[in-house]
């Protein structure tokens, strides 16, 4: 009978540079996944630091080869999105590789200052505010401006909110403007509820900006899908750009172009995105329409989240019992929960990468996979190259274990992590993985699987 090595090795090329097969055992960056369970058990979260500076640092090379061969005259500014994952050890990471960072909301400006206290972050750091702002997260910004936080932008999302910042910054400060953008042919509605009319940034600067202590810095432009090789958007990067152009004539202060959305996470085996090519493209067309307009090039920002951070993230489990329903459906019962430890899979049918962590060389047939929770959602039968699961047979002899990987951003902050899960489905195990100055791995375990006790507190009993 074919062995589960022989089905993928005719549908994929493995090895690959993150996965390994080693004695019939996935490596996962050269890390033995059956001993870490062996020592922690499932199931279990797992983020390997390293990744996420690799991909800082890969960005900022690529985008910097671009601008050298184009000879381009802007420069090149790393940012990470908190809200993909508020974890301290994250955000330090994120800081120690020279990015900046993104807030999203007032709660993010207590990392800010939590990190600035601790020696991570300095004034001169960008924090780039966006979203739409209530009065808490407007004075909160208001304080960073006033205690000489010296490149903090707020990114105005409507035309009221320069309102507080001009009555309450003691001094002149810097601003930009989100750009709404139009949606995605299949988008449920035609523009984004965020950022300014496209029509009406010129009036907004000479009305509310222009002559007064705000100076006008940077324009934004994010698109849903994020940065992709599709006509939907080169059209809007292009009539954003053109924006800038026409504004930069009558603003000397505007000089940088925010680009959020950042590049795409490889969610399966097939995935061989160029990013390269998508850097190389962004600066070609900011480079062509600003000559074309006879304007200077903007220094270019960027504001990757899930690529920062997704790709070093994995959850794994362990098939507890299988069950035949109607003499034809197979399911794998596991001994944890998709709507709570990896919701992505329940509320917006994301895919992950998914391969068993053990047994290798045995037959393979074709599975669902259910979890512990009693909602008829709870579960996975599909891959992003197949409408099919296939795992190793079960075996109760030989525990079978599992992995989905590139899970770092989004899943514990929507999964409610530390606080109430679906069917009262405690949190996995967490441990983080890094590496020492002399490039040794090591683990450690960063939150112990919750314990009832806490949801009990939280419920009130």
């Amino acid at each position: 009978m074919r062995k589960y090595s022989d089905l993928i090795g005719q549908t994929f090329d493995i090895p690959t540079k993150e996965f390994k097969i080693v004695n019939n055992e996935l490596h996962f960056h050269k890390i033995n996944l059956i001993e870490i369970i062996k020592i922690y058990g499932t199931p279990l979260r797992l983020s390997y630091l390293p990744k996420i500076a690799e991909n800082i640092q890969y960005a900022e090379k690529i985008f910097n080869d671009a601008i050298r061969k184009n000879k381009y005259a802007g420069n090149y500014t790393y940012t990470y999105c908190t809200k993909s994952s508020h974890f301290r050890f994250i955000i330090e990471e994120v800081l120690s590789n020279g990015s900046h960072i993104e807030t999203s909301s007032a709660y993010d400006i207590s990392i800010v200052w939590s990190m600035f206290f601790s020696g991570n972050l300095s004034k001169s750091h960008y924090i780039i505010c966006n979203g739409f702002k209530h009065s808490l997260y407007v004075q909160k910004v208001t304080e960073l401006l006033n205690a000489d936080f010296k490149n903090c932008l707020p990114i105005l999302d409507n035309v009221h909110e320069i309102d507080y910042y001009r009555q309450n910054v003691l001094k002149d400060f810097k601003v930009g403007i989100r750009i709404a953008a139009d949606e995605a042919p299949d988008s449920s509605f035609h523009t984004s509820r965020l950022g300014m009319q496209y029509n009406d940034i010129i009036s907004f600067y000479k009305e509310k900006i222009e002559g007064t202590k705000a100076k006008l810095k940077m324009l934004h432009f994010f698109i849903n899908t994020g940065i992709n090789d599709t006509a939907y958007y080169w059209s809007e990067l292009n009539r954003f750009i053109y924006k800038y152009c026409e504004l930069k004539k009558i603003c000397p202060d505007l000089d940088s172009f925010n680009i959020g959305g950042g590049f795409p996470v490889k969610n399966n085996l097939y995935c061989d995105y160029d990013y390269p090519y998508m850097a190389k493209q962004i600066i070609e067309n900011i480079q062509w329409m600003c000559k074309k307009n006879h304007v200077p090039v903007p220094n270019i920002f960027t504001e990757f989240g899930n690529f920062t951070v997704g790709e070093s993230g994995a959850i794994l489990y362990s098939v507890m019992d299988q069950k035949v329903q109607n003499d034809k459906e197979l399911w794998y019962m596991v001994n944890g929960s998709f709507i709570t430890h990896i919701p992505d899979i329940w509320g917006s049918n994301e895919k992950y990468i998914l391969l068993p962590v053990n047994r290798w060389n045995s037959p393979y047939h074709k599975v669902s996979l259910g979890g512990l929770t009693c909602d008829s959602m709870d579960y996975y039968d599909s891959e992003r190259h197949t409408e099919e699961v296939f795992l190793p047979q079960y075996d109760k002899n030989e525990t079978l274990h599992l992995g989905f990987f590139h899970t770092g951003a989004y899943q514990e902050a929507l999964g409610g992590y530390g606080g109430i899960q679906h069917c009262l489905i405690p949190a996995p195990k967490h441990i983080i993985i890094d590496k020492d100055k002399n490039g040794n791995t090591r683990h450690k375990l960063f939150a112990p699987e919750q314990e009832s006790s806490s949801m009990m507190k939280i419920l009130g009993y």
